[in-house]
């Protein structure tokens, strides 16, 4: 890869990272509403998915979208005055933490109801087939998502009418607090992919580079119109399921090694060791992002609020007899 698209991959998971840190102050000190689900550590995951994409491919994300929508390229401002429940949000202050989304640059926004986005993702993968735009869909969901009813006729369905879809599972083995060996017997959950005759491989998640190679194999096959393909992305996010969770279920032991594989701080190591960049680069990169976040929440602070008129908007009635 070039030295611009690594830089570009690195600062965007920077961003994820320190974006979700922002988030999560803010709304600790109360001045956000709502909750939070979020991704720290499965930065590598969103960012090797969709780096090579273009605006007008598509992505579903799940309940933890945050790091989806920003490797997708929904804005920063956008996200933040969202977040704050402002107008100019990139969902109109309407969709909050587990609605975020952007359709002028593919991010389908967020379904917060576990699995949901995948048989959308489906939807869309026939969309484009029927159109024949050669574009494609990429479908996150989580560990827990993988054993939803609607998501197995989805990959059956995209599979039988080869559809330009890319199932990634972010395995990071809890769906909220209960484990993945208690919910799947399967070794690895990429098994599942023979079921359907869907190409299915296992990834190191937390290695942005195997999951961006992983990803470019799939999305050229979905384009070339030989159908899905199923990743199953290793992973581990280092926070709880949500802003309450402080990971009783899991042993320090257990986040200690994971920690170890923390993707930010392989990639650095990285472009170091290979002399792509120095230490003070990225330092600086880093600033400026913090810089950037700290520009997005002035700016989200000022922007107006909703007017109470506007809650009736994008509201639909059927006709007929209550």
């Amino acid at each position: 890869m070039k030295t611009d698209m690594l830089l570009e991959m690195y600062e965007r998971m920077v961003l994820i990272r320190k974006y979700e840190e922002r988030i999560y102050f803010l709304f600790l000190e109360g001045n956000m509403p709502g909750t939070i689900h979020q991704s720290h550590g499965q930065e590598a995951c969103a960012v090797g998915m969709l780096h090579t994409l273009a605006n007008e491919d598509y992505m579903t994300t799940t309940h933890r979208p945050a790091g989806h929508c920003l490797a997708k390229g929904v804005t920063l401002k956008r996200m933040m005055a969202e977040m704050f429940a402002k107008s100019s949000g990139c969902c109109g202050g309407y969709g909050g933490a587990m609605h975020t989304g952007d359709m002028s640059v593919g991010a389908v926004p967020a379904i917060a109801i576990v699995g949901g986005g995948v048989p959308v993702a489906v939807g869309i993968g026939l969309s484009c087939k029927m159109r024949r735009t050669q574009n494609v869909c990429v479908a996150f969901m989580g560990d827990g998502a993988s054993n939803e009813g609607a998501v197995h006729e989805a990959m059956n369905g995209a599979a039988i009418w080869k559809l330009p879809v890319i199932f990634a599972i972010e395995n990071n083995l809890y769906g909220a607090s209960t484990h993945i060996n208690k919910t799947a017997c399967v070794k690895d959950l990429a098994e599942r992919g023979a079921a359907y005759g869907i190409p299915a491989e296992v990834v190191d998640g937390n290695d942005v580079f195997a999951v961006s190679k992983a990803a470019k194999r799939a999305i050229a096959r979905a384009r070339s119109g030989e159908g899905p393909t199923l990743l199953e992305l290793k992973t581990y996010r280092i926070g709880g399921h949500s802003r309450n969770d402080a990971n009783g279920y899991r042993t320090r032991e257990e986040e200690a090694k994971w920690a170890q594989k923390d993707p930010i701080k392989r990639m650095r190591e990285t472009l170091i060791l290979d002399k792509t960049c120095t230490a003070a680069e990225l330092d600086a990169l880093e600033a400026k992002v913090e810089k950037d976040i700290d520009e997005a929440v002035e700016y989200a602070r000022r922007e107006p609020s909703p007017r109470p008129e506007d809650a009736l908007n994008h509201v639909y009635a059927t006709g007929g007899l209550l």
